[in-house]
């Protein structure tokens, strides 16, 4: 582990930005899982219909996952060049799915 904050921090500040995002798209992915495994609860209530909640909050966490060091070293090179963007379509995919849960979750609560 080096001193500028270990083999993966790509600036010489471990406490900046891309830290901090990166630790906030855990907690996203983290509550997205969580909300997977309470639908599991739902499906003898609700059926089979859960199944799309639980494949579309669970995809978005998976998502997330693959798209995080993407995120990081753009984040990380944006500082080097003093010039960061926030990355617009990774929270508008993300409020996508959160409006497709809430909206599904409405379907099959009025389905019943």
């Amino acid at each position: 582990m080096s001193s500028t904050g270990g083999p993966d921090c790509m600036h010489g500040d471990p406490g900046l930005q891309p830290e901090r995002t990166t630790l906030a798209w855990g907690r996203t992915m983290m509550a997205l899982v969580t909300a997977s495994a309470i639908f599991l609860r739902w499906l003898p209530r609700y059926g089979l219909l859960i199944l799309v909640l639980i494949v579309v909050s669970f995809g978005a966490a998976v998502a997330i996952y693959l798209t995080q060091k993407r995120r990081y070293r753009t984040a990380s090179e944006g500082i080097e060049r003093e010039k960061v963007e926030a990355d617009v379509n990774a929270v508008l995919w993300t409020a996508l799915a959160g409006v497709a849960l809430g909206a599904l979750g409405l379907l099959i609560v009025a389905s019943e």
